[in-house]
């Protein structure tokens, strides 16, 4: 199985920019929207002048002690505008939410290119399986290349926007199951049912809780998780991606865990999703993933 360590950018923006980062803070354009967020990793210089900067349009300010801050509009911004992704024909709903959120990662277009190819490349209908799903663009991606997706979430909000997102992109005929669930929790139940799937995507946060109060805690709970996703996995497997922020992890960590759960064979890839503007790349999480071509 070949393996390597990568840094991955996406490309076919046009909806989004990055515009500068530096001294921990990154200047963002969403569409028509410019926002200032903070950025722990941006510890260098910015390239451009503080004049630049003060013309966001909105700025997220942490809160004492590291609490969960807020938002400072210099001018109105709309509840939430539409976006896309030309290269995929996707269209998602953008928003300034609380902790700095926007509902989109747009390094993660990085992924939904190549989830499409490896699809497209398997000549075959795939079952996914995706788990944090978050507002769903990474399960639009799938679906758009023809995959028969699960989608697995344990926020309701989340789920809303992410099915507001597959009208958006006129996918919601697609099949699509959307589950408000505890991703350990649904995966252990597949197992026990005896269900399988071609393929697993994951983005597991640093620490959450599930629809019950179910506990997550990024590090003794993934190898667990993992270890029942091994279960549920088909012997002949499409693909596996999972990818993580802001978690005391190392990408090579992330190859290892992914290497015990796939066959020895195929490609096994990991490293850094990265973003590219202002002069610099802004190194923004790491992933592993694997595919059988």
């Amino acid at each position: 199985m070949g393996s390597s360590l990568d840094l991955l950018t996406p490309t076919g923006w046009q909806d989004y920019e990055l515009i500068d980062s530096g001294q921990g803070r990154k200047l963002e354009r969403f569409g028509p929207v410019t926002l200032d967020r903070p950025e722990t990793n941006a510890l260098w210089s910015r390239r451009l002048p503080a004049d630049r900067w003060r013309e966001a349009d909105a700025r997220f300010e942490v809160g004492a002690e590291g609490g969960a801050g807020e938002w400072h509009f210099k001018r109105p911004v709309p509840d939430r505008w539409e976006m896309r992704y030309q290269p995929l024909g996707l269209r998602f709903y953008t928003a300034c939410r609380p902790f700095r959120h926007t509902g989109v990662f747009p390094e993660q277009a990085a992924h939904w290119t190549w989830l499409v190819e490896r699809l497209e490349a398997a000549r075959a209908r795939a079952k996914v399986l995706v788990l944090f799903g978050y507002t769903g663009l990474t399960t639009l991606a799938l679906a758009r290349g023809g995959a028969e997706v699960v989608h697995v979430d344990a926020s309701r909000p989340a789920m809303a926007w992410a099915r507001d997102n597959a009208a958006a992109s006129n996918l919601a005929d697609q099949p699509i199951r959307w589950l408000l669930d505890d991703a350990v929790a649904f995966v252990r139940r597949e197992r026990r049912r005896g269900n399988h799937y071609d393929g697993i995507v994951m983005d597991p946060p640093a620490f959450g809780r599930g629809p019950k109060g179910e506990i997550w805690r990024f590090n003794s709970s993934l190898p667990l998780l993992l270890e029942a996703c091994a279960e549920i996995l088909d012997p002949d497997p499409v693909l596996v991606l999972v990818n993580a922020y802001a978690v005391p992890a190392s990408a090579t960590m992330l190859r290892n865990l992914v290497a015990d759960l796939v066959p020895t064979r195929g490609t096994l890839t990991a490293g850094e999703l990265a973003l590219a503007g202002g002069q610099r790349t802004l190194a923004t999480g790491i992933f592993a993933r694997w595919s059988a071509v």
